[in-house]
């Protein structure tokens, strides 16, 4: 017992003492990307779906998810189990009852960064008819694909691991002392 009261605590350490790395600041795309030349939020989906179709274990679903621009607030209250916190702040969420993506405002089409968090509740909208022991389980794969979709811009991910890994474990956090 000693021994697991000692792992869960050295865990909560590296999460809170470990910052997230640094990164470039948000570039804008390259003139030559599919996705920046998406003249809709349709056609950038369909763009994202198919790289995804080339990188993700899940497949594309029949229907595509519905997406709507939140306020901060609006997302807060709305705010469930998948949802992409970056920066410290909300930046988008997956409803799986209502096949529903909702990206928090601000958020710029021609932005790499902003179009990323996208892409990871895409993967949520995959994800969501399989099973998972626990929602959070499907974190780590969503930010993986996000990472690899930064890279190809030629960007780094802006995630803390660490934390991501703990969470995707579904392992229970309020342990305390007998």
């Amino acid at each position: 017992m000693h021994r697991s009261r000692l792992a869960v605590a050295l865990a909560a350490a590296l999460v809170a003492l470990c910052p997230t790395l640094a990164r470039a600041e948000t570039a804008a795309a390259p003139p030559d990307a599919d996705w920046a030349q998406a003249g809709s939020m349709t056609a950038l989906v369909s763009t994202l779906e198919a790289w995804l179709d080339a990188q993700s274990p899940w497949p594309r679903r029949a229907a595509a998810p519905d997406v709507r621009l939140l306020s901060p607030w609006q997302a807060a209250a709305r705010r469930g189990a998948t949802a992409s916190v970056q920066r410290g702040r909300l930046r988008g969420l997956y409803d799986p009852d209502r096949a529903e993506i909702l990206l928090v405002r601000p958020w710029d089409p021609r932005s790499a960064e902003d179009v990323s968090v996208l892409l990871h509740e895409l993967v949520h909208h995959r994800q969501a008819p399989h099973h998972w022991y626990c929602p959070a389980a499907q974190e780590l794969p969503a930010y993986r694909l996000q990472a690899g979709w930064l890279a190809d811009q030629g960007l780094e991910a802006d995630v803390n691991w660490i934390a991501v890994a703990l969470d995707a474990g579904c392992t229970p956090r309020d342990i305390h002392p007998e």
